[in-house]
């Protein structure tokens, strides 16, 4: 039987301790043994309840546990690269939240430390191991939908509270940052190829100057994705994939229920209403779940980690990229940055 991979958590972020760690405590490969927060008493009630062994008032003291093998960061934005640094400098496999960086240099310094120390270290995109987007990847590549030529996609949530860490610049705050990397990521695992262009528009809360409507288009020549995010819309999530002969559209693409089925819808367009979709349902499953334990194997069986630095760092071209754009470059490329 395969032993299970340690894991520490820093901070005690909501998406750690309501979302995460549970899942990870359910998982084949994953053992949650240690969380850390600058305030020891909230560490320690996060333990309790979690049941976790081991509380820390530092995240240093954390990192510096001979008994974590691994560590999981969900701090805020700007916090991402200085302690997944210091974590894969005292040895340990890193797994980070969405964006691990706040621009491609940071993305370029995790990857030389990566290679100095030997350590695995990946981007928390969990939506990339759950079956629905791995389905969904498995109808293009089988021809499906015909030829893909458009990804259309929507992701809204609103927000106005200043004081969350979404809406303060300094901490990497955004629309663009916070959800427009799920449509670019899905975009680009689905086309398997990076966009040689893209183009932005962005407009800012007047307040808290951060981006609170966005679209842009990648443009994959011949196919193209097109996107709008927002802090301060409905909340609403879909994507639509296009092909020359059907349609594949994924009804909760990003946060994906971990107690109901998910499904997507397979149309070939030949009633409008939508009526000849194939519905294809996929059986409870928890992505965070099965992120921990694609991770933890990773690291046991020394493979490849599901979205690793290189494919972070491409991600993180085209947000930057899109930044530029909308201050007023117009159409950018990713790869020249």
């Amino acid at each position: 039987m395969q032993t299970k991979l340690r894991w520490g958590v820093l901070g005690a972020a909501a998406i750690a301790v309501k979302k995460v760690i549970p899942a990870m405590q359910h998982s084949n490969w994953t053992e949650v043994t240690a969380i850390a927060s600058r305030d020891l008493n909230r560490a320690r009630q996060a333990a309790e309840s979690l049941r976790i062994t081991k509380a820390y008032g530092s995240y240093e003291e954390l990192i510096d546990d001979p008994e974590v093998d691994a560590i999981y960061n969900p701090l805020p934005n700007h916090l991402h690269v200085p302690w997944t640094i210091k974590a894969a400098e005292a040895g340990k496999h890193v797994l980070c939240e969405k964006p691990i960086a706040l621009n491609v240099a940071e993305v370029r310094q995790l990857i030389a430390v990566r290679n100095r120390t030997g350590v695995k270290i990946g981007e928390a995109f969990m939506i990339r191991s759950h079956p629905q987007w791995l389905r969904a990847r498995e109808l293009v590549r089988a021809g499906e939908i015909g030829e893909l030529r458009a990804i259309v996609g929507a992701f809204s949530y609103f927000n106005r509270d200043p004081k969350n860490i979404r809406n303060v610049p300094e901490y990497g705050g955004g629309g663009l940052m916070d959800i427009g990397c799920y449509p670019i990521n899905t975009s680009r695992f689905l086309f398997e190829r990076e966009p040689q262009r893209v183009v932005g528009l962005l407009e800012n809360d007047p307040d808290m100057k951060t981006d609170r409507l966005g679209s842009a288009i990648l443009d994959f020549a011949p196919g193209q994705a097109i996107f709008t995010c927002s802090t301060q819309l409905v909340p609403y999530q879909r994507m639509q994939i296009l092909g020359t002969k059907s349609r594949i559209e994924i009804e909760i693409p990003f946060n994906a229920p971990p107690d109901q089925p998910c499904r997507i819808f397979v149309d070939d367009g030949s009633d409008l209403r939508g009526r000849s979709a194939r519905i294809e349902e996929f059986p409870i499953c928890d992505q965070y779940t099965l992120q921990g334990d694609a991770f933890s194997r990773a690291v046991r069986e020394h493979t490849e980690v599901p979205v690793p630095l290189e494919d972070a760092l491409a991600n993180m071209q085209v947000i930057d990229a899109l930044f530029r754009s909308a201050a007023g470059s117009g159409w950018q490329s990713p790869a020249s940055i």
